[in-house]
């Protein structure tokens, strides 16, 4: 009996440290559709470090207000995850290379723009984030500047890949396993 409350008792704090390490730390999330191949692929498992600028606290309907813990910069080049700021539950997860920084300008739409900043008297930093294919409709070009409410964190690390559509002992790329971007 008390070998198995002992083993009970360990199987749950590991369950609840590997849950809190996954939503404060680092999540894998599947990357969809081809935008930023080569270097992510459609089936890709990638793993987002959470810290990377600085963790997400609140938010702008809860019951406390957006703030990042240890904060850190967007730097350029970085690949980043982002929620879609069309989705209000959060849900669809985009990936993307951050172009421009807030106060930097870009030309899109035939005219230069102003990526907006908190020293610009906007509501948070904006970035310029762009998928590396010219047929992903999902980033900057149809987004706009997106918010750093938005940012997860830093793409860093392809875990594997997998085809969902194909069988669990099948659909597996062997060359995608532990890849650094």
């Amino acid at each position: 009996m008390r070998k198995t409350l002992k083993f009970l008792l360990t199987l749950t704090v590991s369950l609840i440290a590997m849950m809190v390490f996954r939503s404060l730390v680092v999540t894998i999330y599947t990357v969809e559709g081809e935008g930023l191949a080569p270097t992510f692929l459609a089936g890709d498992r990638v793993m987002v470090n959470r810290w990377s600028y600085g963790l997400r606290t609140g938010s702008d309907n809860g019951l406390f207000s957006y703030g990042r813990l240890c904060r850190q910069p967007v730097e350029v080049g970085d690949f980043v995850a982002y929620e879609d700021p069309r989705d209000s539950t959060c849900q669809t997860i985009l990936f993307g290379r951050c172009q421009a920084l807030p106060g930097d300008t870009v030309y899109y739409d035939g005219q230069l723009n102003v990526v907006p900043s908190t020293k610009d008297c906007a509501d948070a930093d904006y970035y310029w984030i762009r998928a590396l294919g010219e047929g992903n409709p999902t980033d900057s070009r149809v987004l706009g500047f997106i918010s750093e409410r938005n940012i997860i964190g830093r793409a860093f690390l392809v875990v594997f890949n997998h085809d969902a559509e194909q069988p669990l002992w099948r659909g597996w790329k062997g060359n995608r396993l532990l890849l650094l971007p």
